[in-house]
């Protein structure tokens, strides 16, 4: 892709990882719109050297404008840029939103500017750690012309990503498989790190790492034949006795455990994996677990050892 002239609005954990991107891949960050401390903070060491304006200055000074803000300011800030005239026609206009598709961009559609979603599917810290991870990164893609796709792919190749489409009326469940796999298996982590700090662990993260690394890659490589433990085994005593002790010292974690518990009996039930009788045995116990439960206590506070 020939150089652009590229500003960013929202210099957030993932506006100001992907404009340091580009600016490495050849393309010139005209200027960014970040107004908070942290934002700040990003700008002076992911880019130094660029121009902090306000967004429509941002818009009007640049080809490609990369709006990288909250999803539920999106919208708004489209208008409002559209309304004052920043957004010009023929100019490229690309969201980071996972949620949303080129509806929300309607008001820079209808007066000619290419507007296209460009979603990386990773987390992000906002730092240079991230710059790596770009590599091989999939981006969740919408756009409507031959001519933006071309545009949209070509983009996402000078990060480092991999290009995949998603339709508009998928944008929404799209997210939501990848919010439903990242961001619950963190709360997930976090719960089995204060269930073994419970039982002793001085170290729960390093003592679930070398297992939660391989369960993932597992996972991913086989679906549900990956699943092991007492649930797949049909082993209802043990069953019952981590709910006696989840609810003893750590109850904060029994309703997520309660709710995991019964996804993994009814897949491993579908599968023919674990007979009825057995599997009947362990919805008693998390019928029984639903039935007893009491007021959550307030969660603990832990430092992890990362």
């Amino acid at each position: 892709m020939n150089p652009l002239r590229v500003g960013v609005v929202g210099a957030g954990r993932v506006g100001a990882v992907l404009a340091a991107a580009l600016r490495s891949a050849g393309h010139e960050i005209v200027a960014v719109a970040g107004e908070s401390d942290a934002s700040r903070g990003r700008i002076a060491s992911l880019l130094p050297g660029v121009p902090v304006e306000k967004p429509t200055a941002v818009a009007r000074a640049c080809d490609l404008l990369l709006l990288t803000v909250p999803d539920d300011m999106l919208g708004n800030v489209v208008k409002t840029m559209t309304d004052a005239g920043a957004i010009r026609p023929g100019m490229y206009v690309a969201h980071t939103s996972g949620r949303h598709g080129l509806a929300i961009l309607e008001p820079a559609a209808a007066i000619g500017a290419h507007v296209m979603a460009v979603h990386p599917a990773m987390t992000f810290s906002g730092t240079s750690v991230d710059l790596a991870r770009l590599s091989g990164c999939v981006f969740g893609l919408t756009a409507a012309t031959p001519a933006d796709r071309a545009f949209a792919e070509s983009l996402v190749l000078d990060l480092g990503g991999k290009p995949m489409w998603v339709p508009e009326e998928m944008r929404t469940l799209y997210h939501a498989g990848l919010a439903h796999g990242a961001n619950h298996l963190v709360t997930l982590v976090t719960e089995a790190m204060e269930i073994l700090a419970a039982a002793g662990a001085t170290d729960p993260a390093g003592t679930l790492r070398p297992l939660l690394t391989a369960a993932l890659d597992n996972a991913l490589d086989h679906g549900d034949a990956a699943l092991t433990g007492p649930i797949v085994r049909g082993d209802a005593g043990t069953v019952a006795a981590h709910l006696d002790d989840i609810r003893t010292n750590a109850p904060q974690t029994l309703a997520s455990y309660v709710s995991m518990a019964r996804a993994t009996l009814d897949r491993a039930v579908s599968d023919g994996r674990l007979l009825p009788i057995r599997a009947l045995k362990i919805k008693n116990l998390l019928d029984e677990a639903d039935r007893a439960a009491v007021q959550p206590l307030p969660r603990p506070i832990h430092t992890w050892n990362q």
